[in-house]
């Protein structure tokens, strides 16, 4: 006898907690089955939140709570020793990186999650996975979960991936990359900094508590992801880039990992989904990794919804259509980081990393560069004969009420605005811009412009019955 639900998502990290949150507060029944306890653990790899991703928080009410957590607020990212890139230039309400662990994002989402009436059942392994016209069976060795659709968000070793047998093409980048979290006694001028140079590379950046997150790599101590590791290795890798270890001691953390880059070629096959690390992974470069798969989880989230309510089925598709080829974009551009960071030949990083200073002084590119970092700057393409608009993120604009549009959003809401019609219902708002521009325009709950043109009321209810379904 199979436990039955409408979705089902495996992993209880980020990005599976906020599909899980959404999926419930729209109301679908959701269970997320975990292979780990259910303590959070206080160590991950992740540690810092982009702003695109404090918008889709700020879209669901969770920004303020995790901002709640303190951590410091990084208005910039030093790279090379070169060129800053000044996130303080980005045009959001999060002009920053928000440098906190992934466990506080993990129980902020929690929270969120089992409050809207998401089932997590942890000590969950999955040990398979079959697909029928009706749907999903997920077992695991505590019972057998039945639903409409599954997620894997279970990370890069994936289980749900391996049981559909999606392969998961790529390579190993960079092998024992040293990372910690120490105290330092004499801290950098700069946070965060990522340098290269002699065979080694250091990435550098303080929480905003006593500790600071440390990512080394030194080509002249590679070794086997399971060796032991002690502070004197990334003290001396962290003295080969920058000639200082800043007197790093007391680490809380220390490990060592190796970077892939790795994508698999479809995030839907049939009845399932892959998001986050179990569709793609890449090199801590930027720290756009756990920013990646939450982006992932809040594009699918709302489609998912949408379709079990009656929308139009073809809609899930688009999942893949959007998300893969920014998942394809990350790993370009946090790949060039890591390749021009590890570089070994002194010449060859000089130039590269002249050539990549040179380019940031061209304010286009280093809009561009700034807009892939933070997540701002992705757009997602629009059929022809659609407005140009469609697919572009929606700026947090004022609303004549004197609230904002991402206030409107909550409840994973379409919010249609500038509008002579109303169409309001439980997954519809209606707004008026304070500053309107003269056309009307409907934005999807994950912050995306989903229909543009001149007000045609037709139009945007035949887009909403498609998209939103019986809202």
């Amino acid at each position: 006898m199979s436990t039955q639900a409408e979705v089902i998502v495996v992993g209880a990290g980020p990005t599976g907690l906020l599909l899980a949150g959404d999926l419930a507060e729209a109301g679908v029944d959701v269970v997320v089955l975990e292979a780990r306890g259910e303590k959070i653990s206080n160590l991950s790899r992740a540690f810092g939140v982009h702003a695109r991703t404090m918008e889709e928080l700020d879209a669901r009410g969770l920004a303020d709570s995790l901002l709640a957590y303190g951590g410091a607020r990084l208005p910039g990212i030093r790279l090379f020793n070169r060129v800053t890139l000044n996130l303080s230039d980005l045009e959001t309400r999060f002009p920053y990186l928000l440098m906190t662990p992934q466990y506080t994002v993990e129980e902020v989402l929690r929270r969120r999650a089992l409050e809207a009436g998401a089932l997590i059942r942890y000590d969950h392994k999955v040990t398979g996975l079959e697909q029928t016209d009706g749907g999903v069976t997920v077992r695991t060795g505590a019972g057998d979960y039945a639903a409409r659709y599954a997620v894997g968000a279970d990370g890069v070793k994936s289980a749900v991936r391996e049981a559909i047998g999606m392969p998961y093409p790529g390579e190993a980048v960079l092998k024992s990359i040293m990372l910690a979290d120490v105290k330092l006694a004499e801290p950098p001028a700069e946070s965060p900094a990522i340098h290269g140079i002699n065979g080694a590379f250091c990435f550098i950046a303080a929480f905003g508590d006593e500790y600071w997150r440390i990512f080394a790599w030194n080509s002249a101590d590679v070794k086997s992801d399971d060796d032991p590791i002690d502070l004197d290795e990334i003290k001396q890798a962290t003295r080969l880039v920058f000639g200082s270890d800043f007197g790093m001691h007391d680490a809380r953390w220390i490990s060592r990992f190796h970077s892939d880059e790795r994508q698999v070629p479809e995030y839907r096959l049939g009845s399932v989904f892959l998001a986050g690390d179990a569709a793609h992974c890449h090199s801590p470069a930027g720290g756009q990794g756990m920013n990646t798969g939450l982006q992932d989880a809040a594009n699918l989230s709302w489609k998912l919804a949408a379709v079990l309510r009656g929308a139009d089925a073809a809609l899930l598709d688009t999942y893949h259509d959007e998300r893969h080829p920014v998942g394809k974009m990350v790993l370009r551009s946090s790949g060039t980081m890591i390749r021009l960071a590890a570089e070994r030949s002194k010449v060859k990083a000089a130039i590269g990393g002249l050539a990549f200073g040179a380019a940031m002084h061209i304010k286009p590119i280093e809009a561009k560069a700034m807009g892939v970092i933070s997540g701002v700057g992705f757009h997602y393409a629009h059929d022809k004969g659609e407005d140009q608009l469609v697919g572009h993120r929606a700026n947090d604009i004022a609303l004549a009420d004197g609230s904002r549009l991402y206030e409107a959003l909550r409840g994973g809401r379409f919010v249609v605005l500038d509008s002579a019609e109303t169409y309001s219902a439980r997954f519809v708002a209606d707004a008026d811009s304070a500053a309107p521009d003269g056309d009307a325009k409907v934005i999807r709950p994950d912050g995306y412009i989903g229909w543009a043109g001149e007000d045609d009321p037709a139009a945007i209810r035949a887009y909403l019955e498609t998209h939103a379904g019986k809202a």
